[in-house]
């Protein structure tokens, strides 16, 4: 529902959206895209939904089908399961603004597609699409509404949405009474294969069998129909004729087969809620995302699902590939595809914001920093101000208020865990960030000696000075000087009187300002910067 609300909402508003919404394998992504299609069909405008696979598409074009049948919705499908005349019907009809919705592949981006009020594109399985594609898309129009659909985005698109240059919705919530799936890595073995095929039979349910090589994909079958002869097989993989391939999917849809023996094209978005258990022979070979997805074409109903991964008989995995299938067993809670989606984050680096680029290394500034400059210079942007590329980080205050400000070892023993703290405090942007972490300290490490509190009174300061431009303040038992950078909001009218008013007050140069004063506790010297910088701001 947030995710729903969240899309709406984006519709609603006078910007494009460019929505990243992610949920796990199976947990209701398409139900959102259909409430956003039909939210934009409603309002007069066209629809594209684009798919990795021709399967995908022609599932995706009978499930709006079906539910937009009591709508006066046209609906058409450009993939290869249609013919050519059937494909430049529904080209023509979608120039000439007759087709609501349009759901396809690739074909989708070539150059005689035109739309004739296109309103919203709904990307499924967005990483299986690379960053020209994606743009092309965006290129069409520049107020298109975009919606991604994803259950492990790649690392740029993540990055992106984590950086807040996307909006982002996460579906954590499981469907009701979904079970996690049981996953098993195991060593090819025929007895394993035909009690995991016969359990499912048993319970009146289908067996994806993957085998990811057309050209042995036969004999395999051969060996199949040895082992379990009780099993009715068809064979589905890209290089089918078209009409072959539909055939197929349509005899395993409707139960006529009950074991469907694939390559990785029902990778993605295939929903047979009676299939429940997944064969992945030579799992070794598959990436983390990919197995991810594959285990997730099993248990899309409320029956326990089972997938088991299968590596050579003979040899064993690589030290990468043992990684990965300890990787996969490890998350086989429901809603593990983001942090699949983290970790290879994480070990992929983010990619370029602006490039094509989608994952690489940041070695010069490091992701902390690059982060924090990439947050502000978004943040101006979003409060219409032009981030100042000369300085893409702020300038901070130095500030000096003749007083010990540090963390004693004492205190705090761990060297690292002191560096993590000072690091803390200098991100601290309000005054609660601060009294948090002031209660963290007291609470792990006891009351604080009085230097840490000058730290944190040094920190206080910092953020009460910094809307007033100030470059450098010193703050001494008998005087305050204050030096103010360039742009600094102050009025000279206001100094001018002030210095009339007050013998102890002075200017010391162009920008510095200095008050003549006796303050011979902390808490008097930061109530004397405060009245000061009142006195002179804009």
């Amino acid at each position: 529902m947030a995710a729903i609300d969240a899309v709406v909402a984006d519709m609603k508003s006078g910007k494009p959206m460019d929505r990243l919404v992610c949920g796990d394998v199976g947990f209701g992504k398409t139900e959102v895209a259909l409430r956003a299609a039909f939210i934009a069909v409603a309002d007069g405008k066209q629809v594209v939904v684009l798919c990795p696979t021709t399967l995908l598409a022609e599932q995706h074009y009978q499930t709006f089908a079906d539910r937009f049948a009591d709508w006066p919705i046209k609906v058409a499908e450009l993939s290869r399961f249609k013919s050519a005349k059937e494909q430049a019907e529904a080209i023509q009809q979608l120039g000439e603004g007759k087709v609501d919705i349009l759901i396809g592949t690739h074909r989708l981006l070539q150059k005689d597609v035109t739309f004739k009020r296109l309103g919203l594109v709904i990307i499924d399985e967005e990483h299986r699409f690379g960053v020209r594609q994606k743009e092309a898309l965006k290129a069409l129009r520049s107020e298109v509404d975009i919606l991604t659909l994803t259950a492990t985005p790649i690392p740029r698109t993540l990055g992106l949405a984590l950086e807040g240059l996307r909006e982002f919705s996460v579906i954590a919530t499981a469907p009701q009474k979904r079970l996690a799936i049981k996953t098993f890595v195991q060593r090819f073995s025929k007895g394993i294969i035909r009690e995991a095929v016969i359990r499912e039979f048993k319970r009146g349910g289908q067996v994806y069998f993957l085998h990811n090589e057309v050209e042995t994909i036969e004999n395999v079958r051969e060996s199949l129909e040895e082992l379990v002869p009780e099993a009715r097989i068809v064979i589905g993989h890209g290089q089918l004729p078209e009409r072959e391939l539909e055939r197929v999917m349509r005899d395993f849809t409707t139960q006529r087969a009950n074991l469907l023996l694939c390559t990785t094209i029902i990778e993605t978005g295939i929903n047979i809620p009676t299939a429940n258990t997944i064969i992945i022979n030579r799992a070794d070979r598959f990436g983390l995302a990919q197995l991810h997805q594959l285990r997730g074409r099993v248990g899309r109903s409320h029956h326990q699902a089972y997938a088991y991964l299968l590596t050579d008989a003979n040899a064993k995995p690589t030290a990468q590939a043992q990684k990965r299938l300890e990787a996969i067993t490890m998350m086989e809670e429901l809603g593990s595809g983001f942090y699949l989606a983290m970790q290879d984050l994480e070990i992929r680096g983010a990619g370029e914001v602006l490039g094509e680029n989608q994952s690489g290394e940041i070695q010069q500034v490091g992701v902390s920093l690059y982060t924090e400059m990439l947050k502000r210079a978004v943040r101006d942007l979003q409060q219409g101000k032009e981030p100042d590329l000369s300085q893409p980080l702020e300038v901070v205050s130095e500030i000096n208020l003749h007083a010990p400000a540090l963390l004693p070892s004492d205190y705090c023993s761990d060297v690292q865990e002191r560096l993590t703290l000072y690091k803390r405090l200098a991100n601290c942007e309000s005054d609660d960030d601060l009294q948090a972490l002031q209660e963290e300290l007291i609470d792990r490490f006891g009351e604080m000696p009085a230097q840490t509190r000058t730290l944190l009174e040094t920190h206080r300061l910092r953020m009460l000075v910094k809307p007033y431009g100030v470059a450098k303040m010193d703050a001494s038992e008998s005087q305050i000087s204050i030096q103010f950078g360039q742009n600094a909001p102050i009025d000279p009218v206001k100094v001018i009187m002030l210095i009339q008013k007050d013998r102890s007050v002075k200017m010391s140069g162009p920008d510095k300002l200095v008050r003549k004063l006796a303050t011979p506790d902390l808490k008097m010297r930061v109530a004397a910067v405060k009245e000061l910088l009142e006195a002179v701001k804009a």
